[in-house]
């Protein structure tokens, strides 16, 4: 049975994905796992930065097939798909920068899992790609959609439509991963990375998170609301419309930021 692993060292948490036997193929449980530990990050407040990799010598094989193969149609489009999509979308609107230390390859989901990241650092044995058609399927988790933002449409379709794998290098030159180091070194590389992260404003970090999210079309209608809320939460005016509520009087706004 596989879980999710959380570690809080200083200002870092690390997410470890933790099925090694397959090679950290996603059931049903471990995508609820996920979703709990993003809850667990996003509620410590010492954490500035976040790590996500897997145990073992893969990243994320994607999906287990097993666990998806034999479901009717509309099973497979809600509890699959649609909720694995929930749980990715959870990861990639953390309130903290994550950085994916891929340990070993990262197919299909395992690819959309760490494209969810803001950074990759990958060791230089792995490969990528998104082999869903050769199954007579198509990505599920965001691979056409946050892939195609973050990375362009033309290598998409060219992992997708052709079944392309690339080399570490290979992807760092596509934009893929940011960086690519030697085997057996991504965790020390990732948490280096993230040091320099923790460093910085807390505050300025999600805020800035957000606004690249924003102008990149990912998440803009809560991206917008989120930074607009917490404007407005430090305004005179707020305070007073609390004040004028609990006191069960009319309030007298002065437009004080």
């Amino acid at each position: 049975m596989g879980e999710v692993k959380v570690s809080v060292e200083g200002f870092v948490a690390t997410i470890t994905v933790s099925r090694p036997e397959k090679l950290n193929a996603f059931d049903i449980d471990m995508l609820k796992a996920l979703a709990v530990a993003c809850d667990e990050v996003e509620a410590n407040g010492s954490v500035r930065v976040a790590i996500l990799t897997g145990e073992g010598k893969a990243f994320s094989a994607g999906g287990d097939i097993k666990a998806w193969g034999g479901m009717a149609a509309n099973e497979f489009g809600h509890a699959w798909v649609r909720f694995g999509h929930r749980v990715f979308e959870r990861l990639a609107t953390l309130r903290m920068p994550v950085i994916a230390a891929l340990n070993g390859h990262a197919l299909g989901g395992g690819l959309e899992l760490a494209a969810a990241a803001d950074i990759r650092i990958a060791e230089s044995q792995i490969r990528i790609g998104l082999p869903e058609t050769s199954l007579g399927m198509v990505p599920g988790w965001s691979g056409t959609q946050r892939l195609t933002k973050r990375f362009g449409a033309q290598i998409v379709r060219r992992m997708v439509l052709g079944g392309e794998m690339f080399s570490a290098e290979e992807a760092r030159g596509y934009g893929l991963v940011d960086a690519v180091v030697e085997t057996g070194t991504v965790l020390t590389a990732a948490r280096d990375y993230a040091a320099r992260i923790a460093t910085r404003g807390p505050a300025a970090l999600e805020i800035a998170k957000l606004m690249v999210a924003s102008a990149n079309g990912e998440d803009n209608g809560s991206a917008v609301e989120a930074l607009g809320s917490i404007l407005v939460a430090k305004t005179g005016d707020l305070k007073e419309g609390v004040a004028a509520f609990a006191g069960k009087r009319a309030a007298e706004f002065k437009g004080e930021w």
